[in-house]
């Protein structure tokens, strides 16, 4: 594919030449000095021909930065060298701060690491790490009390399979465990929402059934700032991956919100594909739900292997909800943001109302109009990310092989 776009790309050079009228020239530039922070003048919404980028397969770099444009020397090639890219500069500067960094701090493997927790009161990180089939990998855990931070291992007791999604509540850790398996340490586990008490690691099942069926995945979770219930999305991964040993699925991919009280499970959703990253607005009055789709498995017991495939014209778009009636109703679903890179996994909203998500190769930062702002570039795919410190202004990010940590001026949610 690469040569066919180089060849078809050298015949038209000729043709070529001269930048179109309405090129913004350069596209992008230096808003750092250093290369750091590069700014992309009107969105780039006009580029020369003939520009090409690769969406198509797992195997390619997928991020806007490896577009190939013909025309030379317009500044689209420093996009790709800069930690922060800014489109609109006047809110992307303002966010970042007068010294926002980008650092890589620890080297992980190459399973998914998601479920990111801050607890504040013993200052830690909960991390978890899913490697299919076996699940039950010791998980990790950032102790922020020292200088530089250190990368740990840790298990709750009873350990819990798959934990992949992850909130706080009421002093505990609320995990989404993923996975079920019969023989796991600890005895059998279901798909379930699990607690974890920080300071003292015990582990305690909250749900694991929908009146007797099995649920799929709980992929992630996010607690109503009001009402305190739990909302969930339950996808279809852990089946497609071999994390469940499930025959087969018994629930449609949807999302739910849970009453821990009362133990009521209500439907909120099932329209999409597969439901992914959820999160509330700081006033409760907007819910955020990702459909990942675009990255799917066949349904068929063993039909790829334990594996998913990308299809860019599948659904990789954030809707937004309105929450009413202290978070009870849910409605008036719409579109909020189609992911330029990869698909929209982990969802967060800044205390601001900006919203964030991890996709492909970086978090992008949203305004609640919809508009890209910003974008956080990493070298390794983006599963989660959490902010963390007394005043939440640092941003931890997860991913396959990497941890990092951005000091910036935009401030997380507390969660209480």
């Amino acid at each position: 594919m690469e040569g066919i776009v180089a060849l078809l790309l050298s015949l038209a050079l000729p043709v070529l030449a001269q930048i179109p009228a309405g090129v913004q020239v350069p596209l992008a530039e230096d808003c750092s000095g250093d290369g750091s922070i590069v700014c992309v003048n009107k969105y780039a919404a006009v580029l020369p021909y003939p520009f090409f980028r690769n969406v198509s397969a797992n195997d390619f770099e997928l991020d806007f930065y490896n577009t190939t444009v013909a025309t030379e020397d317009t500044g689209f090639e420093l996009i790709a060298g800069a930690d922060f890219v800014v489109y609109n500069r006047e809110l992307g500067l303002e966010y970042l701060g007068s010294d926002p960094t980008y650092e890589f701090v620890f080297e992980v493997s190459s399973a998914v690491h998601e479920a990111p927790v801050y607890a504040p009161v013993q200052n830690l990180l909960f991390i978890s790490q899913l490697a299919p089939p076996t699940g039950v990998l010791p998980q990790l855990v950032v102790n922020l009390n020292v200088d530089p931070p250190t990368l740990e291992e840790y298990l709750p007791d009873p350990p819990i399979y798959a934990p992949n999604g992850g909130t706080f509540r009421d002093g505990l850790v609320i995990f989404g465990a993923s996975g079920s398996n019969a023989t796991s340490p600890g005895g059998t586990q279901y798909v379930s929402i699990r607690t974890v008490d920080p300071a003292t690691n015990k582990s305690t099942v909250l749900l694991n059934n929908y009146f007797g069926s099995y649920f799929n995945n709980i992929d992630d979770l996010a607690v109503h700032p009001t009402s305190r219930e739990i909302f969930f999305t339950d996808p279809y991964y852990s089946y497609y991956n071999g994390l469940t040993d499930y025959a087969q699925p018994q629930l449609p991919p949807a999302s739910y919100r849970f009453n821990p009280d009362s133990g009521a499970v209500v439907l909120i959703d099932d329209t999409l594909r597969e439901p992914n990253g959820i999160a509330f607005s700081p006033d409760g009055s907007t819910l955020y739900i990702s459909d990942t789709g675009g990255v799917e498995g066949s349904r068929t017991p063993g039909a790829l292997g334990g594996k998913t495939i990308f299809n860019a014209t599948g659904p990789r778009t954030i809707y937004a909800f309105d929450a009413s009636n202290n978070g009870t109703l849910i409605s008036n679903k719409r579109s909020f943001y189609l992911a330029q890179d990869w698909v929209p996994d982990g969802v967060k909203v800044a205390a601001n109302g900006v919203v964030l998500t991890g996709a492909g190769k970086g978090v992008d930062v949203i305004a609640p109009t919809g508009e890209l702002i910003l974008r956080i570039q990493t070298n390794y795919t983006v599963q989660n990310f959490a902010w963390v410190g007394k005043n939440l202004t640092e941003l931890w990010i997860m991913g396959n092989y990497g941890v990092s940590r951005v000091r910036w001026g935009l401030v997380g949610q507390e969660l209480t």
